[in-house]
């Protein structure tokens, strides 16, 4: 019985480190290679979570250890004898866990800075402005400029909805940089299966910088609370093959939807004092 226990304990540690098995991954969206990030973003969210449980289980082994090592016995009165003090304990104890902080701010810090690196002079660069509650995306690729204009979506419970949400389209095997900005609250650009997230603040530009490596349709929506229709503000992503991108740019308007679109909605508290003034 104890022999199937432990075989079972095996097969299934075995198993979650088998490349295709969604434990091996931590159970993250996408794949290794949906991205040019999604590897070492992938990494140290694993490597992560396996020193948090080894710390975890190294306390957890201690405390039991004491429960049991120094439990009343059978016979004994009063309180056990009491320690004030112990140096070498106090300055492990200050010691480990700075370390351990510290290996953790350094892996991140490396993998931070890996996958904010800037390209030098992409080809694409995709100017994304979010907006209560749609996306326009302005392409420049190779210095043609294209831009798509998004409507809010719709979502009534019925099928259908997702082929009317704005569909952000990116080539296979090429760098984009996205350059976020925000036409009147604080959004958020996520795409879950990229592995990368940010704020898009008004007046502000915020970059992510990444290659897409796998065809495929992938969701994307606004992660920042940002009004009454949050839930809606969806898009879409297909990443397709170099001659399906231009193809796809050809059908888009000439040019870009710029900062005259944008609108500060806090101006409306002195449009409406204004009023009557006259």
């Amino acid at each position: 019985m104890k022999v199937t226990a432990l075989a079972s304990v095996a097969a299934l540690a075995l198993s979650a480190c088998s490349g295709d098995n969604p434990a091996s991954r931590g159970w993250l969206p996408g794949s290794r290679d949906t991205t040019s990030n999604t590897a070492e973003l992938t990494d140290l969210w694993v490597n992560s979570w396996i020193a948090a449980l080894i710390v975890g289980l190294i306390t957890w082994a201690l405390m039991l250890w004491c429960m049991i090592a120094y439990r009343r016995r059978k016979g004994e009165t009063g309180y056990p004898r009491q320690i004030a003090y112990n140096v070498p304990l106090e300055i492990m104890y200050t010691i480990v866990p700075l370390v351990m902080v510290g290996v953790l701010f350094f892996y991140t810090n490396e993998v931070q800075r890996s996958v904010d690196e800037p390209y030098e002079d992409p080809n694409l660069v995709i100017d994304v402005r979010g907006k209560q509650w749609a996306w326009d995306f302005n392409y420049n690729y190779e210095g043609e400029e294209r831009y798509f204009a998004g409507v809010q979506a719709e979502l009534d419970g019925e099928e259908g909805v997702r082929e009317t949400l704005p569909t952000l389209y990116l080539p296979v095997d090429e760098p984009v940089t996205f350059e976020l900005n925000a036409r009147d609250v604080i959004h958020s650009f996520w795409i879950p299966a990229f592995l990368q997230k940010r704020d898009m603040v008004p007046g502000r530009t915020n970059e992510i910088h990444l290659t897409p490596q796998e065809l495929g349709s992938f969701d994307g929506k606004c992660a920042e609370l940002c009004g009454e229709y949050h839930s809606e503000m969806l898009f879409n992503v297909e990443v397709v093959t170099d001659e399906e991108f231009r193809d796809y740019l050809q059908t888009l308007p000439e040019g870009q939807l710029g900062d005259e679109y944008d609108r500060n909605p806090n101006l409306h508290e002195n449009v409406a004092g204004t009023e009557g003034d006259d």
